[in-house]
Formats: structure tokens, sequence, C-alpha cells
């Protein structure tokens, strides 16, 4: 799973997974960093309603840099579950 924010931390790791994740730095390449307004009143108690979100651009020289985590199937769908409604995985 590519992470370029919260589950990178290796506290959130362990109160999401029970474990600290393997990983390794990984770009998207074609993707640009942006905001979203975040609705889930778990995220925007403790930092506000802005976060980071990626989009794709297709273009080659946008790029973001972030972590491909090391994941069960299980801790995929837990992944999954964390992130509020307005965060989506793509292949």
């Amino acid at each position: 799973l590519f992470s370029y924010g919260t589950l990178r931390d290796a506290a959130v790791q362990q109160r999401t997974f029970g474990r600290p994740l393997a990983g390794a730095p990984d770009v998207l390449v074609g993707w640009t960093q942006g905001t979203v307004t975040v609705a889930d009143a778990r995220f925007t108690r403790a930092d506000g309603a802005d976060y980071a979100i990626v989009r794709r651009t297709g273009r080659d020289e946008d790029r973001v840099a972030g972590t491909a985590l090391e994941l069960t199937d299980d801790e995929l769908r837990r992944a999954d579950a964390y992130e509020p409604a307005e965060y989506w995985r793509v292949e």
C-alpha cells in the first residue's frame, strides 16, 4: 500500500495494525498532492478539517513522495477502514 500520510507514522501503525509495518520509500509518478475537507469527527477533532489527498494528473513531472507499506490482506482492509470517506484506494 502506498502511503503519503499518517499511515507512515509508527504510532498510527501500532494503533491500527498492532505492529510496526515494513516499508520502503516510493514515489507516485503522475500524481499531485492537494487538500480535501474531511467531515469525519475522528479526524477533525484533533487536526481540523483539511487533509492531504493525491489526485492523478497523468503528467510524468508530477510526483508524490511516500512509502510503500507491506500489509496482509486483513491489514489492507483495516487501512481502508482507518481512512475517512473522502479517501479511497486505487490500484
